[in-house]
Protein backbone atom coordinates (compact mmCIF):
# COMPACT_ATOMS: atom_id res chain seq x y z
CA UNK A 1 0.00 0.00 0.00
CA UNK A 2 2.34 2.77 1.22
CA UNK A 3 2.11 5.83 -0.99
CA UNK A 4 -0.92 8.09 -1.10
CA UNK A 5 0.19 9.84 -4.31
CA UNK A 6 2.38 8.64 -7.16
CA UNK A 7 3.11 9.90 -10.63
CA UNK A 8 2.64 8.16 -13.94
CA UNK A 9 6.41 8.43 -14.43
CA UNK A 10 7.63 6.87 -11.21
CA UNK A 11 6.34 4.33 -8.76
CA UNK A 12 8.11 5.67 -5.67
CA UNK A 13 6.29 7.77 -3.13
CA UNK A 14 6.54 11.52 -3.41
CA UNK A 15 7.82 13.23 -0.28
CA UNK A 16 5.08 14.77 1.79
CA UNK A 17 5.37 17.89 3.89
CA UNK A 18 3.80 18.09 7.31
CA UNK A 19 3.01 21.70 8.06
CA UNK A 20 0.09 24.07 8.26
CA UNK A 21 0.53 24.97 4.58
CA UNK A 22 -0.93 22.42 2.18
CA UNK A 23 1.61 21.48 -0.44
CA UNK A 24 0.53 20.20 -3.83
CA UNK A 25 1.93 16.73 -4.58
CA UNK A 26 2.24 17.65 -8.25
CA UNK A 27 5.64 18.27 -9.79
CA UNK A 28 5.91 20.16 -13.07
CA UNK A 29 5.05 18.10 -16.10
CA UNK A 30 3.69 15.07 -14.29
CA UNK A 31 0.37 13.39 -13.72
CA UNK A 32 -0.41 12.89 -10.04
CA UNK A 33 -2.31 9.74 -9.10
CA UNK A 34 -4.33 9.86 -5.90
CA UNK A 35 -4.89 6.64 -3.95
CA UNK A 36 -6.62 8.16 -0.93
CA UNK A 37 -9.96 9.98 -0.93
CA UNK A 38 -8.88 12.13 2.01
CA UNK A 39 -5.65 13.23 0.26
CA UNK A 40 -7.67 13.99 -2.89
CA UNK A 41 -10.20 16.07 -0.91
CA UNK A 42 -7.39 18.12 0.69
CA UNK A 43 -5.83 18.76 -2.72
CA UNK A 44 -9.19 19.62 -4.28
CA UNK A 45 -10.12 22.04 -1.48
CA UNK A 46 -6.75 23.79 -1.82
CA UNK A 47 -7.19 24.02 -5.61
CA UNK A 48 -10.34 26.10 -5.13
CA UNK A 49 -8.12 28.95 -3.93
CA UNK A 50 -6.29 29.23 -7.27
CA UNK A 51 -7.40 29.87 -10.83
CA UNK A 52 -5.18 27.04 -12.10
CA UNK A 53 -6.85 24.58 -14.46
CA UNK A 54 -7.14 21.03 -13.12
CA UNK A 55 -7.66 18.11 -15.48
CA UNK A 56 -9.01 15.10 -13.59
CA UNK A 57 -8.43 11.90 -15.56
CA UNK A 58 -10.79 9.14 -14.40
CA UNK A 59 -9.45 5.77 -15.46
CA UNK A 60 -9.45 2.05 -14.63
CA UNK A 61 -6.68 -0.54 -14.88
CA UNK A 62 -8.85 -2.78 -17.10
CA UNK A 63 -9.85 0.03 -19.51
CA UNK A 64 -8.31 -0.35 -22.98
CA UNK A 65 -9.07 3.20 -24.22
CA UNK A 66 -7.58 4.55 -20.96
CA UNK A 67 -4.31 2.74 -21.64
CA UNK A 68 -4.38 4.02 -25.22
CA UNK A 69 -4.70 7.70 -24.24
CA UNK A 70 -2.31 7.64 -21.25
CA UNK A 71 0.78 8.58 -23.34
CA UNK A 72 -1.14 11.62 -24.63
CA UNK A 73 -2.12 12.61 -21.09
CA UNK A 74 1.54 12.38 -20.05
CA UNK A 75 2.53 14.42 -23.12
CA UNK A 76 -0.02 17.12 -22.25
CA UNK A 77 1.25 17.21 -18.65
CA UNK A 78 4.74 17.94 -20.02
CA UNK A 79 3.49 20.49 -22.54
CA UNK A 80 1.09 22.32 -20.21
CA UNK A 81 3.14 22.55 -17.01
CA UNK A 82 0.78 25.31 -15.81
CA UNK A 83 -2.09 22.79 -15.66
CA UNK A 84 -2.57 20.33 -12.78
CA UNK A 85 -3.14 16.79 -14.14
CA UNK A 86 -4.76 14.35 -11.70
CA UNK A 87 -5.31 10.63 -12.27
CA UNK A 88 -8.03 8.81 -10.35
CA UNK A 89 -8.67 5.08 -10.68
CA UNK A 90 -12.43 4.61 -10.38
CA UNK A 91 -12.02 1.20 -8.76
CA UNK A 92 -9.71 2.59 -6.07
CA UNK A 93 -11.60 5.83 -5.37
CA UNK A 94 -15.14 4.91 -6.36
CA UNK A 95 -16.53 7.53 -3.96
CA UNK A 96 -14.69 10.28 -5.86
CA UNK A 97 -15.87 8.89 -9.21
CA UNK A 98 -19.47 8.85 -7.93
CA UNK A 99 -19.14 12.39 -6.58
CA UNK A 100 -18.24 13.57 -10.11
CA UNK A 101 -20.90 11.40 -11.79
CA UNK A 102 -18.38 9.35 -13.79
CA UNK A 103 -20.14 6.57 -15.71
CA UNK A 104 -17.63 5.71 -18.45
CA UNK A 105 -13.86 5.63 -18.81
CA UNK A 106 -11.88 7.51 -19.61
CA UNK A 107 -13.60 10.67 -18.41
CA UNK A 108 -11.77 13.97 -18.19
CA UNK A 109 -13.24 16.71 -16.02
CA UNK A 110 -11.71 20.16 -16.30
CA UNK A 111 -12.06 22.26 -13.15
CA UNK A 112 -11.27 25.83 -12.14
CA UNK A 113 -11.79 27.21 -8.65
CA UNK A 114 -13.73 24.08 -7.70
CA UNK A 115 -16.18 24.34 -10.58
CA UNK A 116 -16.47 22.10 -13.63
CA UNK A 117 -15.68 24.11 -16.78
CA UNK A 118 -15.69 21.23 -19.27
CA UNK A 119 -15.92 17.46 -19.63
CA UNK A 120 -14.80 14.87 -22.17
CA UNK A 121 -16.01 11.28 -22.10
CA UNK A 122 -13.86 8.91 -24.17
CA UNK A 123 -10.27 8.77 -25.39
CA UNK A 124 -10.56 11.91 -27.52
CA UNK A 125 -7.03 13.33 -27.63
CA UNK A 126 -7.79 16.28 -29.95
CA UNK A 127 -10.88 17.34 -27.98
CA UNK A 128 -8.92 17.15 -24.72
CA UNK A 129 -6.11 19.29 -26.10
CA UNK A 130 -8.53 21.91 -27.48
CA UNK A 131 -10.37 22.17 -24.16
CA UNK A 132 -7.12 22.41 -22.17
CA UNK A 133 -6.00 25.27 -24.44
CA UNK A 134 -9.41 26.93 -24.14
CA UNK A 135 -9.51 26.91 -20.33
CA UNK A 136 -5.90 27.06 -19.15
CA UNK A 137 -5.78 30.87 -18.76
Amino acid sequence: MGSNASTAYEAQALPTKTSTTLQSPTKKGQVTAFHSSSKWKLHFEASKQTSKLIVIYFTASWCGPCKHILPSVNEFAEKYADVDFIKIDVDELDDVAQEFGVQAMPTFILMKKGKEVDKIVGAKKDDLQKKIEKHRF
